[in-house]
């Protein structure tokens, strides 16, 4: 491997790989190398505004350079700090230190598939970066349950994926997609509108729906998302995933989405609650109510504003309060952080310009 060192090719000086061991420091590693303690003191001092050695981490990646005379003295050691970013430390007359950046490399790749099992199998049987399949179930949440996906559904997806030193740095954009999901074609068609990039299908409406703001009116949020909250009966500290609305006894409860209820029940904790999948990505739970609203039964069809219950005081509670919780790919985020998509169609302004991008898009998918 060649780096980038001033006034030198370091492709023709001999080497030796290695990794940071987790108790190692820089210290020891010039020790080991016999770099005198003297000379690297001058080299930190001299350059403490480019480099903090605390800054090295177990694991990175490191390379030795050494001369080319029968003593093999070590002439440079460059550290790996991130996939980008590598530190020379220069340890010929000069002792310095360089902070540079890799190449970074961006390839527009397009990629397609046929459903089998799933999604993630069908990634890995065509050799397509997984995060592709992140970025399609991110695309198509509202369309497209992706655990119920059928065989012989396919996709098509044109996007730049950047690379350094050969190894893929992220997914940069999607250019355009069609996922073909029960005989049925659904396009996705990026453009900015509002200053939003987000996705439309080929007659100009957004993929995306919007959640409501919250699943009540309520008069104030008395605890917010926390990794750490004292818990007001329990007196200990654990996580509160969730937001808590403080609201009157009875107060209604409104899904924040169209999606499907898959729990409802009563927990020690929790108190009588309910739980529903919106899409493939997005679960909502609704804890401590008084009651449910009529009708209300596990694996029903919900929509965005319908009722579901009522507020109460039921479980872990010191008072009546609404605690909801909201997951992302199974995982907790906080609710009040939730970018709230819109679902505003193309707008008569930006229509023409739609319409470019739109064609521009269907020539990337080889449909025009």
């Amino acid at each position: 491997r060649s780096y980038s060192v001033t006034g030198v090719q370091t492709c023709a000086l001999p080497i030796s790989k290695s990794k940071i061991k987790w108790d190692e420091t820089l210290g020891k590693i010039f020790l080991k190398h016999k770099v005198s303690s003297k000379n690297l003191k001058y080299l930190l001092q001299a350059n403490d505004s480019l480099f903090n050695p605390k800054q090295i981490k177990a694991g990175q990646k490191y390379t030795t350079f050494y001369s080319r005379d029968t003593n093999s003295t070590i002439q440079y050691l460059v550290y790996e700090h991130s996939p980008m970013d590598y530190i020379i430390f220069d340890l010929r007359d000069s002792l310095k230190i360089e902070v540079l950046k890799k190449e970074c490399v961006t390839y527009r790749k397009t990629s397609c598939g046929i459903i089998e099992s799933s999604l993630w199998e069908a990634m890995k049987k065509y050799d397509i970066n997984p995060v592709i399949a992140l970025e399609l179930s991110e695309i198509y949440a509202w369309s497209i349950d992706f655990f119920g996906l059928q065989k012989n559904d396919s996709f098509l997806v044109v996007y730049d994926e950047q690379f350094v030193d050969s190894t893929s740095n992220g997914i940069t954009k999607i250019h355009g997609a069609r996922f073909n999901h029960n005989n049925k074609a659904y396009y996705a068609v990026p453009f900015e509108q509002n200053e939003q990039i987000t996705f439309f299908d080929l007659e100009g409406n957004s993929l995306r729906k919007a959640f409501l703001k919250a699943p009540l009116r309520f008069n104030r949020i008395s605890s917010k998302f926390s990794n750490s909250r004292m818990h007001p009966i329990l007196k200990i500290r654990r996580a509160h995933h969730g937001v808590d609305y403080a609201a009157p006894a009875g107060t209604p409860v409104y899904s924040i989405g169209d999606g499907t209820i898959i729990e409802k029940g009563q927990k020690t904790g929790e108190g009588n609650y309910l739980k529903i999948k919106h899409n493939s990505v997005y679960k909502t739970a609704y804890l401590h109510l008084h009651s449910f609203a009529k009708g209300i039964k596990t694996g029903m069809q919900v929509s965005q504003g319908q009722l579901i219950g009522y507020v109460g005081n039921t479980g872990h509670s010191t008072g009546p309060h609404l605690d909801f919780r909201f997951w992302k790919n199974e995982k907790a985020i906080d609710p009040l952080k939730v970018e709230s998509p819109s679902i505003e169609p193309i707008k008569e302004e930006y229509r023409q310009n739609f319409e470019k991008v739109k064609k521009e898009t269907l020539l990337l998918l080889g449909e025009l």
